[in-house]
């Protein structure tokens, strides 16, 4: 079976549902970079955004249940959708950065696929569950998932003292 997936603000508890974006649900779906739901994502994330340096996670519906729970937080998170905008071409920023662990990844460096594809590492980095279904990251990669519930923001200039990270995330 597959995976579905929730982008969602953990400190907000709500979240951006796929199908509003003319998405499918399963991670690689929708990971690539210029997908309209990661470019609403990128500018919750920017610094005029509501999620702007808010914890952050891709939350699988396969991922493990929450401390002293039941339920995972995509199941936790509930109905608490956010209405859809439409960002697709708006430009939030060249860098993704980690808050929590003083990281930062350029999207302008990330390598391309045989066929022109760039996979978005957000959605990766930031996801939980990921190998538990269908349609999730497939090739081993030590970067998936550890940037997941930490404190994140998409910014125009270079963090100065934050090491760059290369996660290297690829189709082929």
């Amino acid at each position: 079976m597959g995976q579905y997936y929730k982008p969602m603000s953990v400190d907000k508890m709500e979240f951006l549902y796929s199908h509003d974006y003319g998405n499918g649900l399963k991670l690689m779906e929708h990971s690539y970079i210029g997908n309209n739901l990661v470019n609403t994502v990128e500018a919750l994330l920017a610094s005029d955004g509501d999620w702007h340096k808010t914890s952050i996670v891709w939350a699988g519906d396969y991922a493990d249940e929450e401390t002293n729970s039941k339920e995972n937080l995509y199941t936790k998170v509930g109905d608490n959708s956010i209405e859809p905008e439409d960002m697709e071409d708006v430009e939030s920023g060249r860098y993704i950065v980690n808050h929590t662990k003083y990281e930062y990844v350029d999207k302008d460096i990330l390598p391309e696929d045989s066929n022109g594809w760039k996979v978005h590492p957000l959605p990766l980095l930031t996801c939980e569950g990921n190998g538990r279904g269908g349609g999730d990251y497939r090739i081993l990669n030590y970067h998936i998932g550890v940037w997941a519930r930490d404190i994140i923001s998409i910014e125009t200039e270079k963090p100065e003292e934050y090491r760059e990270l290369i996660p290297n995330f690829i189709m082929d």
